[in-house]
């Protein structure tokens, strides 16, 4: 059965892993709690890597592309190379010239960016209906909590289990947002976010 046979992959690449280099995934975020306990909390899919490092670093656009170059090159120095680096972050009040040369920066350095404009919590939203509409932060928060039926937690460490059975429906809703503001210079593109696109890696849709 097809169960059968994954369980005989995965078993497979499980007691192949002592007998090559580990395939890790670093990833950056932008904040030091929201965003790492969400991707800390995704399974380890063997079929697309090994072990994700998740790292919150309290760094901003620019900056935290600086700070993943450094991790990447360190990682490298030590002959531990990550297979892709991501970084995660917000556009907030930072200018749009200062968002842009951040993501030019990834784009030099082999960096990929899961960025959202104007914020994180735009991902969250998308797993529960579609949104074109910019809102403010505040906003995020109110609607979040109505959407969740009890406050939002900025920081909650089960926010993951809490959206699991709707990441489908965010994927989609994510993808077409995505979709539609692309067609629009950066600073029009509120909202949009290209977390789904981290999220489609680390569940192995695209190995």
């Amino acid at each position: 059965m097809k169960h059968d046979k994954s369980f005989q992959i995965k078993k497979g690449l499980m007691r192949n892993v002592k007998n090559r280099k580990l395939r890790r995934i670093l990833i950056v975020c932008e904040g030091e709690k929201t965003e790492p306990n969400y991707f800390k909390s995704f399974p380890i899919e063997l079929e697309v890597c090994d072990n994700i490092d998740v790292y919150g670093k309290g760094y901003n656009t620019v900056s935290l592309i600086e700070e993943a170059i450094r991790l990447k090159n360190e990682a490298e120095k030590r002959k531990e190379r990550y297979i892709e680096v991501w970084c995660v972050f917000d556009k907030d009040d930072f200018s749009i010239e200062q968002f842009e040369n951040a993501i030019r920066l990834s784009e030099q350095n082999n960096i990929r960016c899961a960025y959202s404009i104007e914020s994180f919590e735009i991902w969250y939203m998308l797993h529960f209906n579609y949104y074109d509409t910019g809102i403010s932060r505040t906003q995020y928060k109110e609607k979040l909590s109505e959407l969740l039926k009890k406050p939002y937690l900025k920081n909650a460490p089960d926010i993951y289990k809490q959206l699991f059975s709707k990441q489908n429906k965010a994927i989609k809703n994510a993808k077409t947002l995505y979709n539609k503001q692309c067609q629009l210079p950066m600073k029009d593109r509120n909202p949009v976010t290209t977390v789904f696109l981290l999220v489609e890696k680390l569940r192995g849709d695209h190995p």
